[in-house]
């Protein structure tokens, strides 16, 4: 599949939301969309066949964040990487989980580490940090605070 193959094959309802259509080394396309339209490009890029979340991730840029998704299509067997861009201050974007169930963990994970809030997500809690931990470590504004000291024990066998 083409990066023009996909973007003919989108529905025209989606052009106000699309930003691009584009290849990418590795994958069918990457496809940039607005976050107001995530739910409705997710859904019709599931209804393309890209039936597997594979991915979610997040990446602080400082001024903002981009969230990344990467779906997999049994029928084409290939990949293909979907990206919208949140603003710093107001990082969220609409829960894939309606679409992809598999998004449930991957948007905890997410949040977590990159502090994007997933909307509408069933259950956004933590995941790989204590509960009430304030902080999200993937964050470039992220300092890490001087080393502790730690006993370390050994098991003589």
């Amino acid at each position: 599949m083409k990066p023009e193959d996909l973007a003919r094959s989108l529905p025209p309802v989606l052009a106000p939301v699309l930003l691009g259509v584009e290849a990418f080394p590795g994958f069918a396309a990457r496809v940039r969309f607005r976050r107001e339209g995530a739910l409705d490009v997710f859904r019709a890029i599931h209804d393309l066949g890209f039936t597997h979340l594979a991915m979610i991730g997040g990446i602080d840029w400082v001024d903002h964040r981009e969230v990344i998704y990467t779906v997999w299509s049994d029928e084409a067997r290939t990949y293909l990487l979907l990206s919208t861009d949140v603003p710093a201050d107001d990082p969220r974007v609409e829960s894939a989980v309606p679409v992809w169930p598999s998004a449930n963990w991957h948007e905890r994970e997410a949040w977590e580490l990159v502090g994007i809030t997933f909307d509408h997500h069933p259950d956004l809690r933590h995941l790989l940090t204590p509960d009430g931990y304030a902080f999200h470590p993937l964050l470039r504004s992220f300092k890490i605070h001087e080393p502790e000291e730690l006993e370390v024990k050994t098991r003589h066998v």
